[in-house]
């Protein structure tokens, strides 16, 4: 099963010529997005033009947005640890220049077999919100 849809998505990957996670995204049937496989590494970092603070807390709002449990944040260092599908992923902002950051959601375990919805939904919200200003909350 798992060899069938890899192999459909390369076959889908050379016809259209395309290797960017977005469009595979939007390929992906639901069941695909929620049945777990091996992800490969490079699927799960994308690269934005966005300082590297602003990407922490678009990285923050969409974690909680599809309703993933935070363990730990950490602003200083960029990370935040969370709980999606029972296990453990790292989501790591990395400054990349003025206004180009980086955004790596690893599992905290090492192993590359989970949903790729996980990382994919994450990705896709940061990408939908992109322009909008961060707005500070006054203290009450």
């Amino acid at each position: 099963m798992e060899r069938t849809i890899k192999f459909v998505l390369i076959l889908l990957l050379i016809f259209f010529g395309v290797g960017s996670v977005e469009v595979l995204a939007e390929e992906l049937s639901i069941h695909q997005l929620t049945t777990p496989t091996n992800m490969e590494f490079a699927d799960c970092t994308k690269s934005y033009n966005l300082p590297a603070e602003n990407l922490y807390y678009l990285t923050v709002d969409s974690i909680t947005a599809n309703r993933f449990e935070i363990k730990e944040l950490q602003s200083k260092m960029g990370y935040v640890l969370f709980k999606a599908a029972n296990k453990e992923f790292l989501a790591t902002v990395a400054y990349y220049g003025p206004n180009k950051s980086i955004l790596k959601i690893t599992p905290a375990n090492g192993q590359y077999y989970f949903a790729p919805g996980i990382v994919l939904n994450v990705f896709k919200f940061i990408d939908l919100n992109l322009n909008e200003q961060i707005k500070e909350i006054p203290k009450s």
